[in-house]
């Protein structure tokens, strides 16, 4: 398999039997095994191959273009306090202060988008696939844990 940019900004991905125009990677099982099962999807979501191993057994330059896309659609930021939060026909609107600046953000289904990593670890995901990590809620201000509580 060979992934190269053609034109400027769209991953393309060709095999020996094939050439796919769109491409994009995404994880098909990130939170119980991360780093394995890395999937490739087209331009209609379909998936065209899938990385059982992950990015291990990749060459350079494939293994460099995939984790420089990885990193840009799975971009992490670190929740230091939790300014609003409020939910509203089933999306929930929230103000945060992270590592990077404050942020604005609307999750849908908490259910799905709340995903504990263990009884104090929070990973919420936005509406665009954005994700927003609380390592620790304990570590949270009163006023955070209170907000949190109330919403998930």
């Amino acid at each position: 398999m060979r992934l190269f940019y053609q034109p400027e900004g769209r991953l393309r991905l060709e095999t020996d039997d094939r050439c796919h125009l769109q491409v994009r990677p995404m994880w098909a099982s990130p939170v119980t095994q991360p780093g394995k099962y890395l999937s490739l999807l087209d331009g209609k979501d379909k998936e065209v191959l899938m990385l059982p191993e992950g990015l291990a057994g990749l060459d350079e330059d494939n293994r460099k273009i995939l984790e420089e896309e990885l990193h840009r659609r799975y971009l992490t930021s670190q929740v230091l306090e939790i300014e609003h939060a409020h939910t509203e026909f089933g999306s929930t609107y929230w103000t945060v202060d992270t590592e990077r600046g404050r942020r604005e953000f609307v999750t849908q289904s908490l259910q799905e988008n709340a995903q504990w990593h263990g009884p104090t670890h929070l990973m919420l995901i936005d509406v665009d696939g954005n994700r927003f990590e609380i390592r620790d809620t304990r570590a949270l201000g009163e006023d955070s844990r209170r907000l949190l509580a109330r919403i998930v």
